[in-house]
């Protein structure tokens, strides 16, 4: 990957940095945004080769806006394309400034707490059993939150973040896996221009493991596809969704955002794949011919190997 610029939802030391790690290896040029839109436009513009950004979460769903972005009923990304996803198992930690608290689970001086909105519903029987009551900041991402804690000198504030944003910011961990569930997993998009002559990107950490697999076994492929369907027409929800179940299509997942054209008018995004599990370009395009028959506006926003 070497000469491969990637943005990244920032600061340093975030999960969405952690994971651009993980996929494209040290040798990438890792550069951090500051919001999701900034990603998406940093690829659109061809001011970075690939981002990677958070999509859903295994305990807490979807990160809507991801989602939002995908929609685009106002064509702000149209060059934009899903090319490759990573899989990150999220751990969470309790922490703070060095030497604030004389020993683990002495939480009783904690004044507020800082995190993302998504660790929140990730985190919250722990946060039940000890932390009822005490004040919640929403911050941009986990990393932000151990960033404001290491240089807060006058509250004795706890973030929670990972023991990598942990080791960055010089924090120390209080509390380790303090996540629900121990399997809890978020799915990172990688995106790409499709205009570029980019090719599709592979795991670095997994590569000498995986070669000999990649090159005996078919890979399973994924499609997105977003579609709007027509306000005044009796079941066309249904009638579109039929057409992948005709082509023998299963869909994996479908979320709506509002389209912020019409009120009550919704952009569908559906996951998608052949029942086998394998990809056909073909088929997909053949979807999408179909659609455009029954819908508003209709769009193929990628295909990539999980």
């Amino acid at each position: 990957m070497q000469h491969t610029t990637v943005t990244f939802l920032g600061p340093a030391a975030s999960f969405s940095h952690q994971a651009a790690v993980e996929f494209f290896g040290e040798s990438a040029e890792l550069l951090p945004c500051v919001s999701f839109t900034d990603a998406f436009t940093a690829v659109q513009q061809g001011e970075a080769d690939y981002a990677i950004i958070p999509c859903e979460n295994s305990t807490n769903g979807s990160v809507v806006q991801t989602l939002d972005l995908l929609a685009d009923p106002n064509n702000l990304y149209e060059d934009v394309e899903v090319c490759g996803v990573h899989y990150l198992t999220v751990h969470h930690c309790l922490l703070a400034r060095k030497g604030v608290f004389s020993s683990q689970r002495d939480y009783g001086s904690v004044a507020k707490l800082y995190t993302h909105p998504q660790a929140w519903g990730q985190c919250e029987g722990f946060l039940g059993r000890y932390f009822r009551g005490i004040e919640r900041q929403d911050v941009s991402s986990t990393s932000k939150a151990g960033e404001i804690v290491s240089k807060t000198k006058t509250e004795h504030s706890a973030a929670i973040a990972s023991r990598f944003a942990a080791e960055f910011h010089g924090l120390d961990v209080l509390e380790e896996n303090i996540e629900d569930k121990t399997d809890n997993t978020t799915r990172f998009l990688v995106l790409r221009n499709r205009n570029s002559d980019l090719t599709t990107p592979r795991p670095f950490g997994d590569l000498d493991d995986r070669r000999e697999q990649w090159a005996s076994t078919p890979t399973a492929r994924k499609t997105l596809i977003s579609f709007m369907v027509r306000q005044d027409s009796p079941g066309a929800l249904a009638e579109a969704l039929l057409i992948f179940k005709s082509h023998g299509m299963n869909l994996t997942s479908i979320n709506s955002r509002p389209s912020q054209n019409n009120n009550w008018q919704y952009v569908f995004l559906v996951e998608c794949q052949t029942a086998n599990g394998l990809g056909d370009q073909g088929m997909d395009m053949e979807v999408l011919s179909h659609l455009q028959g029954v819908t508003e506006t209709c769009r193929h926003l990628g295909t990539w190997s999980e």
